[in-house]
């Protein structure tokens, strides 16, 4: 890519247009702040490193919510993100890591030992794939994880930094942020949950891919991490998963460990687990298709046997 890297979407209207109550295309008129949700991956990476290269304006803050399950390489690329922040903007950016408390971890090892609540966390639901179920088919269970241990601790951040109490009412519109989400995860991008903070996505702005993300990052010679989310998470895809079993072996045994406790958790109607085969995690076929023979059949005329 040669030259700056501009926004496509104009300068802000008199009034800002926003979508849906609370997504704006192109800048918040009249928002007192701008901050950034860091989630770590490669969306989040290429937004910060585009503000560190002056091909996107700087936020005025930039804020990680760490749930404590996110695995050591993780945690490592947010240590140089927030390095090339530092740097780049001479310390004029403000770096926040959050924390709702405790982990979700902790909460299912806890649960699978019969302790129930113990400092008065209760336990957070997350979409594990159940089997059974009315149609026999199986399910997922409800996703509470996300609101609770990213977005509220992101919000209680945002209020702060606005200078409000809990419960103190703010004016509609007063912070921006911006999200790190491509045209391939766009029915992700939505509205905000409160009435004062209004969400922005500069990757759709600019129509970029994940797939022009890495391009990106790539062509500027900075790394390009994997995907951002707990080790544990059941919406990785198998190469995800192969990953992490590949990369990070310590995060793959806790992933089998934490598999194995959601079925063995006193109480439970239903058997819960990590992968979508509803099957154990060290039991799935993470193979790819080369691994399998398929790879070549494309190609192959089938002329060996003859």
């Amino acid at each position: 890519m040669n030259g700056p890297f501009e926004l496509i979407a104009p300068p802000a209207a008199a009034k800002p247009r926003v979508r849906r109550g609370g997504w704006s295309w192109g800048p918040v008129e009249g928002a007192r702040l701008r901050v950034m949700s860091n989630g770590g991956g490669i969306q989040s990476t290429t937004l910060i490193m585009m503000m560190c290269t002056g091909d996107l304006p700087w936020v005025d803050h930039i804020i990680h919510a760490e749930t404590g399950d996110d695995g050591d390489f993780t945690a490592r690329h947010l240590d140089w993100l927030d390095s090339q922040v530092i740097r780049y903007s001479n310390g004029r950016v403000g770096i926040h890591r959050v924390s709702r408390g405790g982990r979700l971890s902790d909460r299912i090892r806890n649960r699978a030992a019969g302790k129930g609540v113990i400092n008065n966390d209760r336990f957070v639901s997350a979409p594990f794939y159940t089997s059974g179920g009315k149609n026999g088919r199986g399910g997922q269970g409800k996703r509470q994880c996300t609101r609770e241990f990213k977005i509220e601790p992101l919000e209680k951040k945002q209020r702060e930094l606005l200078g409000y109490k809990p419960r103190q009412r703010i004016p509609a519109g007063s912070c921006e942020v911006w999200i790190g989400i491509s045209t391939d995860e766009v029915v992700r991008a939505g509205a905000a949950f409160t009435s004062w903070t209004i969400n922005r996505y500069p990757l759709l702005e600019n129509r970029m891919s994940r797939r022009d993300c890495v391009a990106w990052l790539e062509g500027h010679g900075f790394p390009v991490p994997p995907k951002s989310a707990c080790i544990f998470c059941p919406y990785k895809t198998n190469a995800e998963w192969r990953w992490l079993r590949d990369h990070d072996p310590k995060a793959w045994a806790d992933a089998v460990e934490l598999d194995r406790l959601i079925r063995n958790t006193p109480g439970m109607r239903e058997r819960e687990f990590l992968h979508r085969d509803r099957v154990p995690l060290d039991q799935v076929d993470l193979s790819t298709d080369e691994e399998r023979g398929q790879g070549m059949l494309m190609v192959c005329e089938a002329g060996c046997g003859l």
